[in-house]
């Protein structure tokens, strides 16, 4: 059985302001939609809650400038990054001639919310992140940043030639719509799902824990046994609310529990795989949890066998610094375990774009780095299961 993780990056369609030629072209935007939508929850809604709103909903050019200065609604039928939804109730007024204000006094005042606006992703990239799939032919693929399911089975009927007899997504907690997702072929079934979606963050109980999900799947193997596959994205590396990493850590540790808690119901066979956008501890601390010398999962890249290539890491250039995807297995699954390869066959890997790596081929067909089909490698294992 081979298994796979692929941070595919959207297929058909990306949050433009994820989209742009620098991750930092478009972190002002994404910031801007963090704050907004965590204020716009608030029961009461402060003076200085209003003020950073409409400088948030400046920042998403849902608000613009006259040329004197004045702020008001962009009326832009087709806006560049992010729409304001008004169903029912007043958020936000025009007075004449004066600068736009939020009338609403808390959530309960209005129904609505800010979408970002997405545009169709290269068909070259798409034809890329397919490319690199059907090289790979995995047994069962877990797939991360996939915006919803109907996306992933047309992905796999239209460009996979249906490859997967099973495509599975729950959506999670990321309100930009990217997902954790899987894909099986025949043989490989779906016993049941346990989605971890609601879980409260321990520091904030009032919040969901997962930026995503944490999703666990029992698959049964057509010779019979049983494997527990958990697709995981972790919080990002973006400072825009704070240090991300305790955030990161308190998730590590759930995983974690999530992982003994199925150990302890005498399940063998368990992967925990995805991006966990950090690299491993001691240097990086955050997945200690996960990685650190207490965790019983084994570290798929560090047994023999595994073909990492030139360089250690999977995002951009691969240094040690961006190795931030992962296939862990409980000590049962990796003594079955008998290769494995990170796969750049789809990755740029300069994170200025402008030119290919010269450390790995790519295909042909990918001639700009708008082209690549992620910015991550994909990583795969085979097992003896």
């Amino acid at each position: 059985m081979r298994l796979a993780s692929f941070n595919v990056e959207n297929l058909f369609e990306r949050i433009r302001a994820m989209d742009l030629p620098t991750w930092d072209e478009g972190q002002p935007v994404l910031a801007a939609f963090d704050r907004f939508i965590t204020l716009a929850q608030h029961e009461v809604y402060t003076v200085q809650n209003k003020t950073d709103m409409l400088a948030d909903l400046e920042t998403m050019e849902i608000l613009t400038r006259t040329s004197e200065g004045r702020l008001q609604l962009n009326r832009d039928p087709q806006p560049r990054w992010a729409r304001l939804r008004e169903n029912r109730g007043n958020f936000l007024t025009q007075p004449p001639g004066k600068d736009a204000v939020i009338d609403a006094t808390g959530r309960q005042d209005w129904i609505g919310w800010v979408e970002l606006v997405t545009g169709p992703v290269d068909e070259t990239a798409i034809r890329s992140t397919a490319q690199v799939i059907t090289d790979i032919n995995a047994d069962v693929l877990a797939v991360i940043e996939a915006e919803n399911r109907p996306a992933l089975v047309r992905f796999n009927t239209s460009l996979l030639a249906g490859l997967y007899a099973h495509v599975m997504l729950v959506d999670g907690n990321d309100p930009r719509g990217i997902d954790v997702g899987l894909l099986a072929k025949p043989g490989h079934t779906i016993g049941s799902i346990v989605s971890h979606v609601d879980d409260p963050d321990p520091a904030r109980p009032d919040r969901p824990l997962f930026s995503r999900d944490c999703p666990a799947y029992e698959l049964h193997t057509p010779a019979g046994n049983t494997i527990w596959v958990l697709p995981n994205h972790l919080k990002s590396q973006s400072w825009t609310s704070g240090n991300p990493d305790p955030l990161r850590r308190r998730q590590a540790h759930r995983v974690a529990e999530i992982y003994t808690a199925l150990r302890d119901a005498g399940a063998r066979y368990i992967a925990v795989v995805g991006d966990l956008n950090k690299p491993p501890p001691p240097a990086f601390p955050s997945l200690e949890p996960l990685l650190g010398p207490d965790s019983p999962l084994v570290d798929a890249a560090s047994r023999a066998g595994f073909d990492t290539g030139p360089r250690p890491g999977t995002f951009q250039s691969c240094t040690a610094r961006n190795r931030l995807d992962y296939i862990l297995l409980s000590p049962d699954l990796a003594d079955r375990m008998t290769g494995g390869q990170i796969v750049r066959t789809g990755l740029w890997g300069d994170p200025d774009n402008k030119h290919p790596s010269a450390q790995w081929v790519i295909h042909p067909k990918i001639t700009r780095a708008d082209q690549a089909a992620s910015d991550h490698a994909a990583l795969y294992v085979d097992l003896d299961i």
